[in-house]
């Protein structure tokens, strides 16, 4: 599916049976190309153009203290510019790299955990154009984690940047 700014803007069902698997396509991603992350538990359950969800287990990440462990909370959160990226924009003609992300700890996690995130859509569309014109944009990425009972236990602010790939003899 082509992700215009219209299917960012408005949705459509295709978009939405395409958002399946656009998860399943990052899940693969986190399982190949970042095999710490993955052994984390860290998934994206729900990835659309423009939002993204992520989950982390409690169990298998339980620190000294029986919660969760910190780094898992941040992996969690971290991913989501990278997905974010691979829903939204030109995967064949760009990557993303993370540049800064800055984390909030608010209250322990005593059970799974899911970060959220969004982009709108007149966000992407100046990104695309930047990208398009200068070979590079950087965007920030607010997210939000919360428990399973909808607490918020952590905050994030991540700078991240889109930028070309280099063409063989560059």
């Amino acid at each position: 599916m082509v992700w215009t700014d219209d299917v960012i803007a408005n949705g459509s069902a295709d978009a939405d049976a395409a958002g399946a698997d656009l998860a399943d396509f990052m899940n693969a991603v986190i399982e190949h190309g970042v095999p710490p992350m993955h052994s984390l538990g860290i998934r994206v359950v729900e990835l659309r153009p423009g939002h993204v969800i992520g989950a982390a287990p409690l169990a298998g990440n339980v620190n000294h203290l029986g919660t969760m462990y910190a780094g898992t909370l941040f992996g969690l959160a971290e991913m989501l510019g990278g997905a974010l990226f691979v829903a939204s924009f030109d995967v064949e003609r760009f990557y993303p790299t993370v540049k800064d992300v800055q984390i909030r700890y608010r209250r322990p996690a005593t059970t799974d955990a899911r970060a959220e995130a969004s982009l709108d859509a007149d966000t992407i569309a100046r990104l695309r154009r930047e990208a398009d014109d200068h070979g590079k944009a950087k965007f920030e990425l607010d997210a939000t984690i919360t428990d399973s009972t909808g607490e918020v236990v952590a905050t994030t602010r991540g700078i991240y940047q889109i930028r070309a790939n280099r063409t063989p003899g560059e």
